[in-house]
């Protein structure tokens, strides 16, 4: 029997601690490792390449730690180096082993949530221009219209903490007239990133009323509990002692300030070079 490991979540930077705060939610029972490549962080504006690159190097970390299964709680690295990975290294890697992104649960959600069958993504300017989200929707809905928009500066004023100020409201009333100005019959939006939910009541104050909104954490959760519950291969093979432990590249004192805007509780944080 193969030694038992932590389920690793990797993140460009800090928005994935959205998610993994969810998924220990629903799966308190597991031990988790959490990587932020904060150094080299943001994933959004780079070429398919690098992002594949950078990823697969966390990746490869990861399992080297003795993961099993790795989530890519990233939307630009699950829309531009996700398939390669799966496809193209894991064989050679080690074919038990799997790594699964945040696309494709937030999209198979989206026919029972939609009644008009038009649905908006919001993302960063990478996730956009991937087209990850309207070709992953498209293959599984292909009645669906799909409009996307990208928000090139809520990530930053996440990662300011200036969220919460009168300032940010100017630049998401922009990106939501921006959706809204494609389809007015948009009934659906996917918050194409992990830094989203904590705009999500200046967001739903500029979305008319009745307008779903799909956040990333809870669908990626319950996904991962029933990944886990189809797969019981790899469910034994995830270490059980309720930890979690986080890594960066970036400075250890930078990375404990700006994750406690997204974290809640004690950060035991180590520093890693990939």
């Amino acid at each position: 029997m193969k030694e038992t490991g932590p389920i690793a979540v990797f993140d460009s930077g800090y928005g994935g601690l959205t998610v993994l705060n969810k998924i220990r939610q629903h799966l308190p029972q597991y031990d988790y490792i959490y990587l932020g490549d904060n150094a080299r962080t943001p994933y959004g504006t780079r070429s398919f390449e690098v992002v594949y690159e950078y990823t697969l190097e966390a990746v490869k970390k990861l399992f080297d730690m003795g993961a099993h299964l790795v989530i890519l709680a990233c939307n630009t690295a699950s829309a531009k180096a996700l398939r390669n990975i799966q496809q193209k290294d894991l064989p050679s890697i080690d074919p038990d082993k799997r790594v699964l992104g945040v696309i494709r649960p937030s999209v198979e959600v989206v026919d029972k949530l939609s009644n008009s069958k038009h649905v908006g993504v919001l993302g960063t300017v990478g996730t956009i221009q991937s087209k990850s989200y309207s070709m992953e929707i498209n293959k599984l809905f292909p009645e669906i219209k799909v409009s996307q928009e990208a928000c090139p500066m809520w990530v930053p004023l996440v990662e300011n903490n200036e969220f919460k100020n009168n300032g940010a409201d100017y630049f998401v009333k922009q990106s939501i007239d921006g959706i809204l100005d494609q389809d007015t019959n948009i009934d659906t939006i996917i918050l194409g990133c992990t830094h989203y939910p904590l705009l999500i009541d200046k967001i739903r104050k500029y979305l008319p009323t009745g307008v779903n909104i799909i956040e990333q954490g809870d669908i990626v959760g319950e996904s991962l509990k029933d990944y886990l519950r189809r797969h019981p291969e790899m469910e034994q093979n995830c270490s059980k002692n309720g930890s979690v432990s986080f890594y960066t590249t970036e400075q250890v004192s930078k990375f404990k300030q700006t994750a406690g805007i997204f974290f809640e509780g004690q950060l035991n944080v180590e520093h890693m070079i990939l």
